[in-house]
């Protein structure tokens, strides 16, 4: 092979392996805080619309549930939820944040992220967290969500999605064993 094709074949892959590496976590002077962990979810009481998403909605809860585990290694089992609790620097919070989901290639269409609308309170932290609903949201290999307001990053996450025998103790936490794959 000569210099030129060696030359095309690296400008080719360049933008692949830049996709499969994933960026770093970081968080904004404008965030208090960030907590990141596994969810056992509450019941739903309704959705909101989400068109950012493969569902095309989120779930609407009423209690917030704790991180039953700060672990950012989640297994890959129906019912079992991870996300983050972010709190704004300032008091009045920040509205109109865009939350980005990236994941391996999921679904039909082999999507690689999802994003919605959200808003993070300055008083209280503010949950934000993707629940496994469906066979095919179970893709194993990095997950990261990352909250921004105009193209700017206020924090990014990075989770890793197991083999539930990877994480046993976190595999039957919510108690859906009759759910694992």
């Amino acid at each position: 092979m000569d210099n030129a094709m060696r030359l095309s074949a690296l400008m080719i892959m360049l933008p692949a392996l830049a996709l499969a590496q994933p960026a770093p976590d970081q968080m904004s002077p404008n965030i208090a805080s960030v907590q990141s962990g596994v969810v056992c979810p509450p019941p739903t009481v309704g959705s909101s619309p989400a068109p950012g998403t493969l569902a095309g909605s989120t779930h609407l809860i009423e209690e917030e549930p704790p991180f039953v585990s700060l672990s950012n290694r989640v297994p890959a089992v129906l019912g079992i939820g991870f996300g983050t609790k972010a709190m704004s620097e300032a008091a009045m919070g920040i509205d109109t944040v865009t939350m980005t989901v990236t994941h391996p290639p999921m679904g039909a269409t082999g999507a690689v992220s999802q994003s919605f609308e959200t808003r993070i309170s300055g008083l209280d932290p503010t949950l934000t967290f993707y629940q496994f609903d469906y066979d095919y949201e179970l893709v194993r290999g990095i997950w990261q969500m990352e909250a921004s307001k105009n193209g700017t990053v206020l924090y990014r996450t990075t989770f890793e999605v197991v083999a539930p025998e990877m994480v046993p103790e976190l595999a039957t936490i919510c108690g859906f064993e009759e759910l694992l794959s």
